[in-house]
């Protein structure tokens, strides 16, 4: 995709939302569920959209949030349900309407004290500490947050009692009785006014940010970061996190330096991302291109998305790490830092680089890997069985110093930490530290393309099953293994995958848009690379054209 002529350059005012059209659509908006584009749909992080669309507005919170309380009636949930939102323009006004809804519902709901935003880590924190040795009585959670989509979107996430992301199972359950009572026109639905349900004695306030905050010396060696003096940049993106870098710093007497952490839901002091559009993407280096113009002010410098599950790491020698550099990185490090016994394993998704299985076998750690999305992971990491699990697009958790569950979901604020905590203990930053990691396990050549496709030809990927496709090369190397479920779980992949000992690639259709995405990796060069991908190319429209 060829780069937009303002990506990276300040938004300017014609570039921004209107909030104001923006919340009176989410309110005044009609939706017609007899359109496919006007349902409920959860894809991998729950169901998204806009009221400028008719995809997210009032109705459809109101039915998702009757759904999850039928959901939960019938799972036998009855503990408290935790809420919390980041800094989205919709995501005020979803919260608004779920309150009134749980409530009416005779859910206890918890919410952030003083009105707070919340990030999803903490939510999942909470589920986690919250549940621990109970058996009946069990927490659960939702987290309005589209994540880092642009400013117009909406997004309703629901964790489950283990913590994580609720799994394929869970979130088609919810999304079935959301859409009936879409096409029941709301019939069904119980609810009380925003007032009374901010007054009602099941609506309780909580100080998760100051709990979470006080624990984070349990994953991460801050004695460390604060002796070595270590300089720490903070992009805070204006997200749900943006309040807790300041505190963070001093609680634990950090030398952080925090750059927009104002809330504006029209993200007006964003640099366009690579398509033109504001998006909170902490993974672009367009849209960390003012961070990345401080890089040489710090030691390291890190951006966070809106509800603070993504990662961007920028360090003055190699700019905004590649997020699988990073991943293996981490992993590398934490093995060799940390007294977690050896039987926990490590989670990837099969398309995150093969530079995790080479850094994992040198330390003697078995990886799991698994299909696309953060869901797969957080029964094991609830387990206590996974010690590390990381995606491709930036996202990451793992153990605590003890190698306890920290959280079942994606933590952009201790993968941050922790890059500062690789500086002051290592020497090096984790640019340098992934230099080195070349230097023993060889270069890693990445790509992700993004090939035009429709919703028919995106079809076709569920008819391709690896026992059929006889291939023997690819780009030159024998093929060791095509596959369309993961090793890990025997989960279909949604796509398919080709491995050689030097290379691979992946194939899957976008949830969202008409492409499909086909990620490739060589230890070869990039010449190699190259080669690899166009002959990947081909072989999908093939595939997908027989």
């Amino acid at each position: 995709m060829a780069l937009h002529p303002r990506a990276g350059q300040p938004a300017q005012a014609e570039d921004l939302t209107n909030v104001a059209v923006l919340v009176s659509a989410y309110f005044v908006n009609e939706v017609d569920p007899r359109q496919k584009s006007q349902k409920v749909a959860f894809g991998t992080s729950g169901h998204r959209g806009s009221a400028l669309k008719n995809s997210f507005n009032e109705a459809h919170v109101l039915a998702i949030s009757q759904a999850l309380c039928a959901y939960r009636e019938e799972q036998g949930i009855t503990g408290p349900l935790l809420l919390g939102r980041d800094t989205h323009a919709l995501s005020e006004a979803a919260f608004m309407t779920a309150l009134e809804v749980f409530v009416a519902n005779g859910v206890e709901v918890h919410i952030q004290a003083d009105n707070g935003y919340t990030p999803t880590p903490v939510i999942s924190h909470a589920i986690l500490r919250h549940n621990k040795g109970r058996t009946s009585g069990l927490a659960d959670g939702v987290v309005i947050t589209p994540s880092h989509n642009p400013p117009a979107d909406g997004g309703f996430k629901y964790n489950p009692p283990h913590g994580g992301p609720a799994d394929t199972d869970v979130t088609r359950t919810i999304e079935k009785y959301a859409n009936a009572i879409l096409s029941a026109e709301l019939m069904g639905v119980n609810a009380i006014s925003y007032e009374a349900a901010q007054a009602s004695e099941l609506c309780r306030e909580v100080d998760w940010r100051a709990d979470y905050i006080e624990a984070l010396a349990e994953v991460i060696d801050i004695d460390a970061i604060t002796k070595a003096g270590i300089r720490i940049g903070v992009d805070a993106m204006g997200g749900a996190g943006a309040s807790y870098w300041p505190l963070i710093a001093e609680r634990y007497n950090l030398n952080i330096t925090v750059l927009n952490n104002v809330v504006d839901p029209s993200f007006s002091f964003m640099s366009l991302d690579k398509d033109g559009q504001i998006r909170m993407d902490c993974s672009s280096a367009c849209a960390m291109a003012p961070l990345l113009k401080l890089q040489n002010d710090f030691d390291v410098a890190v951006g966070n998305d809106p509800d603070y599950d993504r990662h961007g790491i920028v360090t003055p020698t190699h700019g905004l790490l590649n997020p699988n550099h990073y991943l293996a990185v981490a992993i590398d490090y934490l093995a060799k830092n940390r007294s977690w016994e050896k039987d926990l394993t490590i989670g990837k998704t099969l398309v995150s680089s093969a530079m995790i299985d080479r850094v994992a076998a040198a330390n003697n750690r078995t990886v799991r890997e698994m299909p696309v999305g953060f869901k797969w992971f957080a029964p094991e990491l609830a387990a206590g069985t996974m010690a590390f699990a990381g995606e491709e697009s930036a996202g990451a958790t793992f153990a605590d110093r003890k190698g306890q569950v920290w959280t079942t979901d994606k933590d952009g604020i201790i993968l941050a930490l922790l890059a500062a905590e690789i500086t002051a203990v290592s020497g090096k930053n984790p640019g340098e530290y992934y230099a080195n990691l070349c230097e023993q396990h060889g270069t890693a050549y990445y790509q992700r393309v993004d090939e035009a496709s429709s919703a028919e030809l995106n079809a076709g990927f569920k008819g391709i099953r690896a026992y059929k496709l006889k291939l023997e090369t690819l780009a030159g190397h024998p093929v060791s293994a095509i596959l369309t479920k993961a090793p890990a779980n025997d989960a279909l992949i949604g796509g398919v995958k080709v491995v050689t000992e030097q290379g691979w690639f992946a194939a899957r259709p976008s949830g969202t848009e008409p492409v499909y995405k086909i990620y490739c990796e060589s230890f070869v060069s990039e010449e190699h690379l190259q080669e690899l991908s166009q002959e990947a190319a081909e072989l999908v429209r093939t595939w997908l054209s027989s």
